[in-house]
């Protein structure tokens, strides 16, 4: 091997020749360091000697970083090892692992760190994400709207301005900031102002928390237990007042008669399927034309209750399928919403309901703005409002559902009929196992629609097509 005593200039005048794979050139100076080159140009120090009768080479690294003086004290450096009993390659070995563990640590260390500025916000997004095919669309809606930050913002409808949700406060709070004491506070402002919606944000908020402690990479942030379930957060919101609001018998007159007078025909409907039906406000409202079924006399709707199928039907009485039927069909939806029209979209909305009145093609340029949904929204100042004229106080859409199960127990009515109707949970092994048709559902369920609407003093003729109904108060 030829030896030379190493510089700058020789090292980087050293080349491979063109014939060759590779070359070395050889170190004077420090016993064991070599330069190792190819004909593609990449040197590289390298150190080479003989540990227990076997030959040991390792690559020290490239003259662009390691100068003649370092590389030959690193050779020094490795012959002493050698010298010594020690094996060099172990020290690499070590080297490459503990540069491995320093990563490793790093790495987690970042990843605590981002774990631990994680807002609540930030996983309650994630948490909605996860478990929102799970949830029906008021549940997840609720998770939008109280934790929405859209305060000062003008009301869509009526007067004011829009204040943000009881959870967007804790929402900028770290997780694992997020102790029961914060809670508490958090429970006690709220509770001065708007109890009500700060009880069900307490109970989403209680959720989502459990969630996390399930959750591997959240479990740490919550490991000193729920923060929501405390006896002081929930002393501070205290207790729903159980709602009492329904109809009574003498006041169904005054009720139809007002609410029958309301400009909107499908609200109108709206609110007397909803009473004659005992089903929940958004039942009804999401309810699809494909859902009414005229040949079978059955009303096809999501259902609250049933996790499994997530509908129910339920009978299409008489005075019901002349209100549905009397509705134009503009979409999917039964109670079909239409956004504002200007002048002349209502005249051509018109022709085009007097066209299809009279089985003609619609005029051309005809158009309906539907609204994002398709269907109405929840119309609660249109019934408060008809409320009012009824001389009725605090009946509100959910005391309609009360109100048909108060008012059916003036007939002799099965339970369980009422809570096949309604949708509610069997309370019983015997309730739980009998099948009741629609039809025997039907038997006692017109029988509950006609005497609502003999106390009300509405009568129709059931004989006439349905969608010509022809009501007279009497």
């Amino acid at each position: 091997m030829a030896t030379i005593t190493f510089t700058i200039s020789r090292v980087n005048g050293f080349k491979c020749p063109p014939d060759k794979t590779q070359a070395f050139l050889w170190d004077k100076t420090a016993a064991g360091l070599g330069l190792r080159t190819t004909p593609a140009g990449k040197p590289a120090y390298i150190f080479q000697s003989r540990y227990q009768d076997k030959s040991v080479r390792l690559t020290i690294g490239s003259p662009d970083v390691w100068t003649v003086p370092l590389a030959q004290e690193k050779a020094r450096q490795l012959q002493r090892m050698i010298d010594e009993g020690k094996d060099p390659r172990d020290l690499k070995r070590d080297a490459l692992a503990q540069t491995e563990i320093r990563a490793t640590e790093q790495a987690h260390q970042a990843q605590q760190e981002a774990a631990q500025a994680l807002t609540v916000g930030e996983v309650w997004q994630t948490y909605i994400e996860a478990r929102k095919g799970h949830w029906g669309e008021l549940h997840l809606a609720d998770h939008y709207r109280l934790s929405a930050a859209a305060g000062g913002v003008p009301r869509k409808r009526g007067k004011g301005l829009t204040v943000a949700g009881p959870l967007h406060s804790l929402m900028a709070v770290r997780l694992v900031d997020l102790s029961a004491s914060k809670v508490t506070a958090w429970a006690e402002d709220e509770a001065v102002t708007r109890p009500t919606p700060a009880r069900l944000s307490w109970r989403l908020l209680r959720a989502f928390l459990t969630w996390c402690s399930e959750q591997p990479e959240y479990a740490p942030l919550v490991a000193s237990g729920n923060a929501a379930k405390t006896k002081k957060t929930r002393e501070a919101l205290g207790k729903a007042r159980k709602k009492r609001d329904a109809l009574q018998r003498e006041q169904l007159p005054a009720w139809f008669a007002a609410v029958r007078n309301i400009g909107n025909s499908a609200i109108a409907t709206y609110l007397q399927v909803l009473l004659l039906t005992g089903a929940r406000p958004n039942e009804i409202l999401t309810m699809r034309w494909e859902g009414v079924n005229t040949k079978w006399r059955g009303l096809t709707i999501r259902d609250k209750i049933d996790r499994v199928t997530r509908e129910r039907t339920i009978p299409l009485t008489s005075y019901v399928e002349h209100l549905l039927t009397a509705l134009p069909r503009r979409n999917e939806w039964v109670f079909a919403s239409v956004k504002a029209l200007s002048m002349d979209e209502r005249n051509v909305n018109r022709r085009n309901a007097r066209a299809e009145k009279h089985g003609k093609a619609a005029p051309a340029g005809a158009i309906l703005k539907t609204s994002a949904s398709g269907h109405l929204t929840v119309p609660t100042h249109p019934h408060n409002r008809a409320c009012e004229v009824a001389g009725i106080e605090g009946l509100s859409l959910h005391g309609l559902r009360r109100s048909f199960k108060s008012l059916s127990k003036w007939l002799d009515i099965p339970h369980g009929v009422r809570q096949n109707i309604m949708g509610h949970v069997a309370k019983s092994t015997d309730e739980d196992y009998t099948i009741r048709p629609l039809d025997l559902l039907r038997v006692h369920h017109e029988k509950i629609e006609a005497w609502i609407l003999e106390q009300a003093g509405v009568t129709f003729d059931a004989a006439v097509e349905p969608g010509k109904l022809r009501v007279v108060a009497g």
